[in-house]
């Protein structure tokens, strides 16, 4: 069973960057896609952005697509979410999830994914 674990959350300003990671570990790493997805405080969790080795990027959120970037590298095990020109709604706490290849339909929802990571809290200020 794969186990997910998500860093690189903190506080920057509007217009700034910061870059996610999610190492995977206890499974084979192309056997996944993954997924990151947020939830903003008052608000249900939504799909950010997804990966998979076999079909390549599955989804950008509306939201994101031009600012964000979701990029995986096999040799670490880790998926990364790279984000440029942030905004304060982008303030969230950020998860990332992963489901066995082939085991979805458009990588956008929640429910699609079976393992979770802990999340980790961006904060963008005015």
């Amino acid at each position: 069973e794969v186990q997910l674990q998500a860093s690189g959350g903190g506080l920057v300003q509007a217009g700034g960057s910061l870059r996610l990671s999610c190492a995977t570990s206890g499974s084979t790493f192309d056997d996944y896609a993954v997924g990151w997805f947020r939830q903003a405080p008052g608000k249900g969790r939504e799909g950010v952005a997804s990966i998979s080795s076999d079909d390549g990027i599955l989804y950008y959120a509306d939201s994101v697509k031009g600012r964000f970037t979701i990029s995986m590298d096999n040799a670490r095990n880790t998926v990364y979410l790279q984000m440029t020109s942030l905004k304060p709604e982008d303030t969230a706490v950020y998860y990332c999830a992963a489901v066995v290849e082939g085991d979805y339909n458009s990588g956008s929802t929640e429910h699609e994914f079976d393992y979770w990571g802990q999340g980790t809290l961006v904060t963008v200020s005015q």
